[in-house]
């Protein structure tokens, strides 16, 4: 499990430093409205609001969402303070997450 947790944020720490990665809730929200998310992952500690927020988004739009780790890892993960949610915009790096998310 640990494995797994550390494959996934390090796969969104090669996002981030390849531009296939927005964070925030703004920018994450606005980029599953202009349809450019493959991927959102909201923080297990976010508030219910942001939870809420983006599952019904993610739901309306077709966007995969999962939600993961903690706001403190997340940030640490994309070299950043807390994030409570990112959104990765490459297929590829997406697909490669959700594998790890699911095999976990």
């Amino acid at each position: 499990m640990l494995f797994m947790r550390d494959k996934v944020l390090s796969l969104l720490g090669l996002a981030a430093r390849g531009k296939n990665l927005v964070s925030g809730e703004f920018a994450s929200e606005k980029a599953v409205k202009e349809g450019r998310a493959s991927l959102v992952i909201v923080a297990q500690d976010a508030s219910d609001n942001t939870k809420k927020l983006f599952t019904n988004c993610c739901k309306f739009y077709n966007t995969p969402i999962y939600i993961y780790s903690d706001k403190e890892s997340l940030g640490r993960a994309i070299g950043r303070e807390m994030r409570a949610s990112v959104a990765v915009t490459d297929h590829g790096i997406a697909a490669g997450i959700i594998k790890n998310l699911e095999e976990s």
